[in-house]
């Protein structure tokens, strides 16, 4: 979204961190499981809904909220940001995308998890073609190549990219073009599997992400 990858946050209502950002959450009812109360959470408090969640991880150490001791079980998905249209709940003042890479100051351990995300999601761009949910169903080689920018936070080399994409044999020439939207026009290719997929443990990664230092890991 505006070449940049974002993150949903709400702006509290109610103490502990009233005003603050935070991911949208809340706690478990006993007649819910976890997956189903993450849906009705983000469904609840952003009206964003029908999204496919990967468990993410368990936080537990002690001291994250100042009411109890609270076990977090985040959830995260890859998600286009114009198919929702966002509105917040009575529980919260706002809702809104954020960059991944200029946060505000978050409520909770919050940091810390968008932290844990960032750096799983890089991983797996390594390995799987799990960063295609983010691209329209059609799309140039230099959009693909960009997302992938756009996530790792630097410059690929983009003929050794062509190379190995063509590699990997993931996508297929629509025989369509850009030419009514460019002066230089582009091919529009689309992806041969809708799904996530494994990349071939034979051939080297895509790309390959050499993680710097998270740019959200000293949140807290």
């Amino acid at each position: 979204m505006d070449e940049d990858l974002k993150v949903l946050l709400v702006q509290r209502k109610t103490e502990p961190f009233q005003g603050g950002w935070s991911l949208p959450g809340g706690f478990v009812h006993l007649n819910e499981d976890l997956e189903q109360a993450a849906l009705n959470k983000l469904k609840e408090k952003t009206n964003a809904d029908h999204v496919y969640l990967e468990q993410l991880y368990t936080f537990g150490e002690l001291g994250r909220d100042p009411r109890a001791h609270v076990i977090t079980v985040a959830y995260y998905a890859l998600v286009s940001s114009e198919r929702f249209t966002l509105k917040p709940s009575d529980a919260v003042s706002e809702v809104t995308w954020h960059s991944i890479y200029n946060l505000p100051d978050l409520a909770f351990d919050h940091g810390r998890i968008l932290a844990y995300a960032l750096e799983r999601l890089r991983n797996k761009l390594s390995y799987t073609t799990v960063g295609f949910q983010l691209l329209p169903e059609k799309f140039t080689l230099p959009e693909l190549c960009r997302m992938y920018e756009i996530i790792l936070d630097r410059k690929i080399d983009k003929r050794n990219f062509r190379k190995k994409i063509a590699f990997l044999d993931i996508l297929e020439d629509t025989q369509e073009s850009t030419q009514e939207f460019s002066k230089k026009p582009a091919k529009l290719y689309r992806f041969k599997h809708p799904d996530v997929l494994d990349l071939p443990q034979n051939t080297k990664a895509v790309i390959s992400p050499k993680l710097p230092q998270s740019l959200v890991g000293n949140q807290s």
